[in-house]
């Protein structure tokens, strides 16, 4: 994705805020995971994230995301 909207920005924000889980798309695989925070490292922004079923962390670069939803 090449330009996120504050609209992106502010459901990003919202679910890392209320728990809520997204599906993020990254070079075709859909990750459903909890973001927990979103920070820049090394010039980059990222989500960090948690698996809802294993509970593994992961991180998620924006520039390598596709897309997103939030899951209801």
């Amino acid at each position: 994705m090449a330009q996120w909207t504050h609209k992106q920005y502010d459901l990003l924000e919202r679910a890392i805020t209320n728990g809520k889980r997204i599906s993020a798309y990254r070079r075709g695989t859909e990750y459903i995971v909890v973001p927990t925070r979103l920070r820049v490292i090394s010039g980059r922004e990222a989500v960090e994230a948690t698996n809802p079923t294993t509970g593994d962390e992961m991180t998620i670069y924006l520039d390598e995301m596709d897309t997103f939803e939030v899951v209801k």
